[in-house]
């Protein structure tokens, strides 16, 4: 693993900065200051001649975000071409572990929230914020063997892929398909250019690349569609050389800057002066499902994945490995959080519970989880200093 000067592009520091941000999203939300902070992120600010009026909220969820998204999907063409996922006998065993690991969580919190208006909740607690879990992992799992952080990594990817999915498909509305159109027509722009940019690295087509990407992301925001899954298309289309160049370029901003502002503005909620029977069923649902619903669900469904493994694939991992990555993948946060925020767009008190429950219940994943992965390395370095 190479060591990294900068901390921004390694594991643990954007983990502790994230926890950080989103600590001070919660405490400012609670104090005589959350009026005023309540004013700024309510503040909007438009383009003109475009129809696009945001608040400061939503210029970071929708606009910020879409950076970050930019990046993730970067890394996916990636490991889908050249990484971990790249064949069908690397990607079975995490892909059977990831359905577990969104299957499990939304029976939990459907069981749990009912069939009332709480139950459109049920995307929530699918997600596994990977930059906190391979965090936590580094933080905690000296000793264990690579094995671990590579399936981990896989499991976290698809989940990526399953959250971006449930975006772009659950949460469009009152679709406009002429800027959709459009949308893809800059898109196809900005794939040709990346490549042209790949030939020969001209100062004149990197801003044109800048320029039709913001165009695209309008367009896609105007359209009815959230407008990160533009990043999503950016990232996807761009060719691998430049896009290796961008993602390097971008990963201390992203998390540095993007990911913390967020967890920051997403987690500006105030926690609710009530009892916990007077608390929402969709607060309780995320509190069980993102710890125990992801564990049980990766667990299990990784250990039937491992039995089936085809002929060659790598070595199966030992049970409590499997519980170790099942407990990181119940870390829900940044994807959680945006999707909290948009399944229940339209009843803040309710949302605020949901935003309330996904901070929870990653919290105690994470506790669990480094107890667990603590535990596993430690297993491991007695193995190790035995046998040497």
């Amino acid at each position: 693993m190479r060591i990294s000067a900068n901390p921004l592009r390694g594991q643990q520091f954007p983990a502790v900065l994230l926890l950080l941000a989103g600590g001070l999203g919660l405490l400012l939300a609670n104090l005589p200051a959350h009026d005023a902070v309540a004013a700024v992120l309510d503040l909007h600010i438009a383009v003109p001649g475009t129809g696009l009026d945001l608040s400061i909220a939503h210029w970071v969820s929708d606009g910020l975000l879409a950076v970050f998204f930019f990046v993730v999907a970067i890394e996916l063409r990636y490991e889908l071409t050249h990484g971990e996922l790249d064949s069908p006998r690397k990607a079975l065993q995490p892909a059977i572990a990831a359905g577990g690991g969104v299957l499990v969580p939304i029976v939990v919190y459907l069981l749990i929230a009912g069939g009332d208006a709480t139950a459109q909740g049920w995307p929530i607690p699918t997600a596994t914020d990977i930059a906190f879990a391979l965090g936590v992992l580094a933080m905690f799992g000296r000793g264990l063997p690579s094995s671990v952080r590579v399936f981990l990594l896989a499991l976290a990817i698809l989940d990526d892929i399953i959250g971006i999915i449930f975006i772009a498909v659950l949460f469009a509305h009152d679709v406009q398909w002429l800027l959709l159109a459009l949308a893809a027509v800059a898109v196809a722009a900005f794939a040709v250019l990346s490549r042209i940019a790949s030939a020969r690295a001209r100062p004149i087509v990197v801003v044109a690349m800048i320029i039709v990407g913001i165009v695209a992301w309008g367009l896609v925001a105007a359209s009815g569609i959230h407008a990160t899954i533009a990043g999503v298309l950016l990232g996807l289309v761009m060719a691998p050389a430049p896009a290796e160049r961008t993602r390097h370029a971008l990963e201390p901003l992203v998390n540095g800057v993007i990911l913390p502002v967020f967890a920051l503005v997403a987690a500006f909620v105030v926690i609710p002066a009530l009892s916990p029977a007077e608390l929402s069923p969709a607060f309780w649902a995320i509190v069980v499902a993102l710890p125990v619903g992801k564990i049980i669900g990766i667990t299990l469904f990784g250990w039937v994945g491992m039995r089936l493994r085809p002929k060659g694939a790598a070595p199966a991992l030992p049970f409590g490995d499997l519980l170790a990555a099942g407990a990181l993948g119940g870390i829900g946060f940044t994807v959680s959080l945006l999707l909290a925020n948009l399944a229940f767009a339209s009843d803040t008190s309710i949302r605020d519970q949901a935003i309330l429950g996904v901070l929870v219940g990653s919290l105690l994943a994470l506790v669990l989880s480094a107890v667990l992965v603590s535990l596993r390395a430690r297993s491991y370095r007695r193995l190790s200093a035995a046998a040497s």
